[in-house]
């Protein structure tokens, strides 16, 4: 990297959160340039048998990827970069990437990214050449918390408090705040405090917090909320279920009983927690889950909805 200033074009961040029971990661990276490059996102996904899927938000890259390895064909511009391998050892992650020219300069501009343990340059890239190497990060998981009724007619706002939970959790070193989703649920719901929508907040938490981030956020809840009916529903895993999408698309359209959302949790080891005794939050709680990573049909109107 002689001729380029690394730290100008150095990754941001790096972060891989592993479902092993089912087999895969999904690794966030935060791309140096503003918009990110979709074009590695689909050089990516193109090359490699590894991703399952990948998608671009801003500058960040998310990939779902199988833990194992494969061997790339690469052929310049239409197989010009991927991933190689994916393997946790020693609860760190090991992902191997190669790519062709300018594509295979990625490990030297991933090194010096946030929450990177390790790199490991196999063949140096750049000009015509081949570039491969491994980045290793912590082993991460995946926690999606559901918050709902924290807010009175009079003052108050959900998405507010979601926030600065969201900003807690890192302050307090349990992992990263990866996103923040407002759920429209049922316009016409009577119970309403005024828009009817929830919040899912979801993390990259380090292991050994995986169980104590709902004490965290159940303890500022019962400091910060104004209602009475204030819960939180817990999901550990990559990706929410239909069953969770299908139940928060009922949630949008109608009325749904806390009987319904109690089954919706059982059905997916979701944690529910009451923080006052009153229990009507649950519904929505347990509507924010299923649409977290779906932010365009999270915030649409039923009438909207496809």
């Amino acid at each position: 990297m002689d001729k380029y200033n690394a730290g100008d074009i150095s990754y941001k961040k790096i972060i891989a959160m592993v479902d092993e029971e089912l087999g895969i990661v999904e690794l966030i990276e935060e791309h140096p340039c503003p918009n990110g490059a979709q074009w590695m996102i689909y050089q990516y996904q193109r090359t490699s048998p590894l991703i399952i899927s990948a998608w671009r938000e801003g500058n960040k890259h998310h990939f779902i990827l199988k833990i194992d390895k494969c061997k790339l064909k690469l052929i310049p511009s239409l197989y010009a970069a991927g991933i190689e391998q994916v393997f946790v050892k020693d609860n760190n992650v090991h992902i191997v990437y190669a790519g062709l020219a300018g594509a295979g300069v990625g490990v030297e501009l991933r090194k010096n990214a946030e929450n990177v343990v390790d790199a490991i340059l196999y063949e140096k890239g750049g000009g015509s050449k081949l570039g491969k190497g491994v980045i290793i990060t912590p082993k991460m998981e995946k926690v999606i918390i559901g918050i709902d009724d924290t807010d009175t007619k009079e003052d108050g706002a959900t998405w507010v408090l979601a926030n600065e939970i969201g900003k807690l959790v890192e302050k307090e070193g349990m992992g990263y705040y990866i996103d923040h989703t407002i759920v429209q649920l049922y316009p016409g719901n009577p119970n309403k405090t005024q828009n009817c929508v929830s919040i899912a907040l979801t993390f990259a938490v380090y292991p050994e917090y995986k169980y104590k981030i709902k004490e965290l956020i159940k303890n500022h809840l019962k400091e910060k909320s104004l209602s009475d009916k204030t819960a939180m529903a817990v999901y550990y895993g990559i990706t929410p279920s239909k069953s969770m999408k299908i139940y928060t698309c009922k949630a949008k359209r109608g009325m749904v009983s806390v009987e319904e959302a109690r089954a919706v949790a059982m059905r997916n080891n979701i944690d529910i927690i009451k923080i006052f005794e009153k229990e009507g939050g649950i519904i929505g709680a347990v509507a924010a889950l299923g649409l977290a990573e779906h932010h365009d049909a999270a915030a649409k109107l039923p009438d909207d909805l496809e």
